[in-house]
Parts: structure tokens; C-alpha cells; sequence
């Protein structure tokens, strides 16, 4: 009896997938827990595994199909029975007619030697370097073979080559409409994105603040202490850790940053889940770091590092990318000078990263110095979070990158 590959369970409020990629074809054979077909979500990518041993009897839903969570998408055969043949009529037996006698002149003609056959190595390299086909050219040798002589003549005889055309003339020809756009159907993931970034404009009464902090400290200590940190957590020290480290303090100091509304209610959450936003192939996606808060330095890079390569992978899980109460997005690692960063709702705030970038700054003894800057941006839902509120948040923040001290002792 044939076993049904079955659209899982696709996490919370994901009712719906896209069929995107079928690993099998029909009649192959498979193994339990191989992986079969590739099913895109509005979230993340996932795999359905084979459940049982068998030969892919039949598959239900195409690639490019929309399912629904318990739908069928193929049939597993058990091992030995045929799978379903592709619906095809029969090709009707074909005889081959019999040749039609020919003229004994054309049997002649068969026997007799073409010009191509023989050619002196001067009429070759002739032939073969202007392209030129052989038994087009009448031979005056012996037996009908071609001199150099003949080749000449024909040369000269025979009409310019198209080759031989202005290239202008072709350059003012339109180009085939094919050239200058294709047009390729959204995914899931990417419509998804699209629907929440408008949702944030039309909902949130979003708005940007910006600062620009030093960023001298955090880079020597981080030089400095790379190799033994490195060495030790076996994990490279970023700057993100510093980051959320910083906004962690920040967020404990103005609640309202941490908060949502639901209804005519306002949320302050007690837990800092972070999410760091990481582009990939098929779109921006948000893995969250749960409780932050209590992950040390090495941990919050760990984190980092594995979610970023699993989201690129599109590894993730749904419960990775969902309840995040604060974001952090790093558009300087594309060379962003400055940005402004749209909130993922229903969160109420998140921060924006950007290139460093060595500018003159007046120190406070009045001496002018190139100093590693970065400008920073809070987006923030201004329903939530009041100006002052969002401007001494970034400036806490600015504080704490600064002067790193302040992380460790809560200063």
C-alpha cells in the first residue's frame, strides 16, 4: 500500500506553503528521513522527509504549488511495485518504407569522386581558411578536382559574405524585448517582507533619530583581545555582541523601547529576545537571540555566527524567527553611510548600524583628530516612545559603545 508524503505542521499562523524544489522524480527510488521535496513559507524553507522506504509513485503537487498544512504532495510505493506511468498514448509501430529505386545516372553519380575528396594541401588551407565549401566550386584538374587556381576564380566570382555588412547597421535594430526585462513571480518569503514593511508605514507612527559614536574603544579592545578570546570560546569577537550588549543596558533603562501595543493596551516585556537582521538569498529574514540578557560575550557571537549561517542555508526554524522584541540591522557591512531602518511590528524600536568610517572630529582639549565613527540610527513607533525617550536611548547606547566599561559595570 502506497504511503502519503504529508505537508507538515508549519508553525504558528503559517497555514500555507509553495512547492519549490522535488529532490525525487517518479520512480526513484528513496530511503526514510531522505529528504524528499523543498516547501517555502512566508517565514523559512523547510524540508519534508521521506517516511517511509520505497519508489516515488506519484507526485500530487508540481513544483510552483500552492498546499495547505495535511495536504498530499506525492505517494511512496513500497519497494518493488512499478511506479505510475506518465499518462501517454502510444506511439503507433512505424515501418520503414522502402527506398525508391534510383536512376542509374544517380548511382553513377554515387560512385563518382566529389572534389572534397582529394585536395592538395594549398587548396585545403585556401578552403579551409575562407570557409568555403568545396563542392560548390567546379574543378578543372584532373578527374574534376579543385586547383588553387579554381578557388581563386570562385572567390572573386561569388558575392560578398553578410559577414562583410557594416556592424552599424546592426547596432540600430532594436533589442528582443526578452533582453530588457523578465518578469519573475514573488516568493513567499519576499511577499511576506513586502506585506510587514507596509504594514510598519501604514500602522506605526515610525520615526528616525540619529547619533554617531565613537568607535576607537571597541575596536582596540577587540584588537587586543581577539587572539585570546578567540582562542578560548573557539568564536571570532564581533562587534554585534558589543551592540546588543549596549542596547540591553539601554532597553533596561527606557522600557517603552521594549514594549508593543496590543489593542488599546500597552506590552512592556521583562525579557530581551534580539533580533539581528540577516540578508540572504531569498530575502531578509530576522533570527532571534531569546534572552540575551543572560548570554555572555562568546554565547552572543556563537549565536550570531549560527543562525547567520543556518539563515543563509534557510535551516532556520519558525520559533528561531519569531518573538523578538528588539532589532538591530548592520547595513554597514554593505558600505551604508547612514540609513533609515523600518520597525518589524509589532516591535516598537530598532536600531541601525552603518559603515565606520574615519572623519575629523574636535576632541574636548580642542585638537582636531581622524577618529573611526559610525552614525547610528533608532527607528521608533512615536505611539509608543516619546522623543526624549528614543534620543537618550541612542545616546546610552552611544555611551556604551564609547566606553565599553560601562557594559561590564552597569554604569
Amino acid at each position: 500500500m502506497a504511503t502519503e508524503i504529508i505537508v507538515p505542521a508549519l508553525g504558528e499562523s503559517v497555514t500555507e506553503a509553495t512547492v519549490a524544489k522535488w529532490f525525487k522524480a517518479v520512480g526513484d527510488s528513496v530511503s526514510m528521513d531522505e529528504p524528499l521535496v523543498e516547501l517555502e513559507t512566508d517565514k523559512v524553507t523547510l524540508e519534508v522527509n521521506a517516511p517511509s522506504d520505497g519508489t516515488i509513485g506519484e507526485i500530487v503537487a508540481d513544483e510552483g504549488s500552492e498546499v495547505a498544512v495535511g495536504a498530499v504532495l506525492g505517494l511512496i510505493s513500497p519497494s518493488g511495485e512499478a511506479a505510475t506511468p506518465a499518462k501517454s498514448a502510444p506511439a503507433p509501430e512505424s515501418r520503414p518504407e522502402p527506398e525508391a529505386p534510383r536512376p542509374a545516372s544517380a548511382q553513377k553519380t554515387d560512385t563518382a569522386p566529389s572534389p572534397a575528396m582529394a585536395l592538395s594541401p594549398a587548396v585545403r588551407k585556401l578552403v579551409e581558411e575562407n570557409r568555403l565549401d568545396p563542392d560548390r566550386i567546379e574543378g578543372s584538374g584532373k578527374d574534376g578536382r579543385l586547383t588553387k587556381g579554381d578557388v581563386l576564380n570562385f572567390m572573386e566570382k561569388r558575392e560578398p559574405a553578410p559577414a562583410t555588412k557594416p556592424v552599424a547597421a546592426k547596432s540600430s535594430e532594436p533589442r528582443p524585448a526578452v533582453e530588457r526585462e523578465e518578469r519573475v513571480r514573488m516568493t513567499r518569503l519576499r511577499k511576506r517582507i513586502a506585506e510587514r514593511l507596509k504594514e510598519a508605514q501604514n500602522t506605526a507612527a515610525m520615526l528616525t533619530t540619529f547619533n554617531e559614536c565613537d568607535m576607537t574603544n571597541v575596536m582596540e579592545a577587540r584588537k587586543s583581545l581577539q587572539d585570546s578570546f578567540e582562542k578560548k570560546h573557539k568564536v571570532r569577537l564581533g562587534f554585534m555582541s558589543f551592540f546588543i550588549k549596549a542596547c540591553i543596558v539601554a532597553l533596561k533603562e527606557y522600557p517603552a523601547v521594549n514594549a508593543e501595543i496590543d489593542g488599546d493596551d500597552l506590552v512592556y516585556k521583562n525579557h530581551y529576545d534580539i533580533g539581528v537582521a540577516v540578508g540572504t538569498p531569498q530575502g531578509l529574514v530576522v533570527p532571534v537571540l531569546k534572552d540575551a540578557d543572560q548570554a555572555g560575550f562568546a554565547e552572543i557571537e556563537a549565536s550570531i555566527a549560527d543562525l547567520g549561517r543556518r539563515a543563509r542555508e534557510g535551516k532556520l526554524t519558525m520559533d528561531e524567527l519569531q518573538g523578538g522584541t528588539f532589532t538591530i540591522t548592520n547595513g554597514g557591512i554593505y558600505g551604508s553611510l547612514m540609513s533609515t531602518p523600518i520597525l518589524n511590528p509589532p516591535q516598537s524600536g530598532i536600531l541601525g548600524m552603518h559603515k565606520i568610517q574615519q572623519r575629523p572630529m574636535v576632541m574636548p582639549d580642542g585638537s582636531l583628530q581622524a577618529r573611526p565613527m559610525m552614525y547610528l540610527a533608532l527607528s521608533y513607533d512615536h505611539r509608543v516612545i516619546d522623543g526624549r525617550e528614543a534620543v537618550s536611548f541612542l545616546v546610552r547606547v552611544k555611551d556604551c559603545i564609547e566606553d565599553p566599561r560601562r557594559i561590564l559595570l552597569d554604569i
